[in-house]
């Protein structure tokens, strides 16, 4: 079985502008291809999983939201950084289009996509890891019993949260999956 790591997408990749949809919004942020290079050379799959309530709530649609993530996903490509697949939730409590106005089991801080992962692709969850910039994120990963859920933000996120590590960046992520699986 393979392991992965799970990434969340806006504000862990890409800049995160509130509901990022647009391809000429796509920033990719600093250090993003060479943490995802150093995570890929430790055996890990990459696999992105984000929650996309703009759909819900009638801000972009399902098309442009693949569109995104296409744009996104061939950028690291050129850069040499293989994707292996993508998920994500439509869903939303509050919104504003009946067919993804709902509660569900995908939605972060629910595990739904990380098991719907694992059950595509083989994974072995116990020795995979989460990296999200929310709380939401982390919890995902807990639920689900990744080996360990990493942080990345400031450093008044780090007060107070349950995860596993806490990162500046994917760069600074990269090197504590390392160093944490030199010592296993």
């Amino acid at each position: 079985m393979d392991k992965a790591v799970f990434l969340d997408r806006d504000g862990v990749l890409n800049k995160d502008n509130g509901y990022t949809y647009m391809l000429s919004d796509l920033r990719v942020l600093d250090g993003v291809v060479e943490g995802l290079r150093k995570i890929s050379s430790l055996g890990y799959k990459l696999i992105i999983i984000s929650n996309q309530s703009g759909i819900a709530r009638g801000f972009f649609t399902l098309d442009q939201m693949h569109i995104f993530m296409q744009g996104l996903i061939n950028h690291l490509y050129k850069h040499d950084v293989e994707i292996l697949d993508y998920y994500y939730c439509p869903h939303h409590k509050d919104g504003n289009i009946d067919e993804f106005t709902k509660s569900c089991s995908c939605r972060k801080p629910e595990p739904g996509m990380i098991f719907q992962a694992q059950k595509e692709h083989k994974l072995d969850l116990s020795q995979s890891i989460l990296i999200g910039d929310k709380e939401s994120d982390i919890l995902a990963g807990q639920k689900a019993n990744l080996l360990i859920n990493i942080l990345i933000g400031t450093a008044d996120q780090k007060i107070g949260s349950i995860a596993s590590y806490y990162s500046s960046n994917l760069v600074d992520a990269a090197n504590q999956i390392k160093n944490f699986t030199l010592r296993l």
